[in-house]
């Protein structure tokens, strides 16, 4: 008769190489989402800010895009320059996200698509999506002074994501609201 099962040798070898491999794969699987959503925080944003400038040259009117709290990390509001209505509501929590000092807080488009500083000076600048646990910068969204956005990964060590290394923030559920 032919006997069905493990021998306890077997299943204490399969335990000790599972032992082995799964902090590996923590490690990698772990990585691979902080990867995946820092791709995605940048291309939200890439998309927030191409719709805010369609909304200013649609509209004929300034419109404004900024951080919420003045922290792009906690998200995106678009709304009239006056403030008047809010357009669209984006909330991301799940990558760290700072602008260089002409797009720390806000970006601000004409009535013809250009990036304009409150003043009527052109306004230029580049958001870098950074790592959790290093001043890394993964991904630039770079502001053109015409109103052009376009999307960079080039990774790269960067000062500015060193800012807030220390300070984490809990996870939380991103959502989308339109009005």
């Amino acid at each position: 008769m032919h006997q069905q099962g493990f021998s306890l040798i077997e299943l204490l070898m399969g335990l000790a190489i599972a032992a082995i491999v799964l902090p590996w794969v923590g490690t990698s699987y772990k990585g691979l989402i902080e990867s995946i959503e820092r791709e995605d925080t940048a291309q939200l944003l890439l998309s927030g800010l191409r719709s805010a400038r369609s909304e200013a040259i649609t509209r004929n009117r300034r419109v404004l895009i900024q951080g919420i709290d003045n922290d792009w990390g906690k998200g995106w509001r678009i709304t009239l320059d006056n403030k008047e209505k809010t357009l669209l509501t984006e909330r991301r929590s799940s990558a760290r996200v700072v602008g260089n000092s002409t797009v720390k807080r806000r970006i601000r488009f004409g009535s013809q698509g250009e990036a304009l500083h409150s003043n009527g000076s052109f306004q230029a600048g580049t958001l870098h999506v950074c790592a959790k646990r290093r001043p890394v910068s993964h991904h630039q969204v770079i502001l053109a002074p015409s109103g052009r956005v376009r999307l960079e990964s080039i990774e790269a060590e960067q000062a500015l994501c060193a800012k807030g290394l220390k300070a984490g923030s809990g996870p939380s559920v991103p959502s989308a609201s339109r009005t």
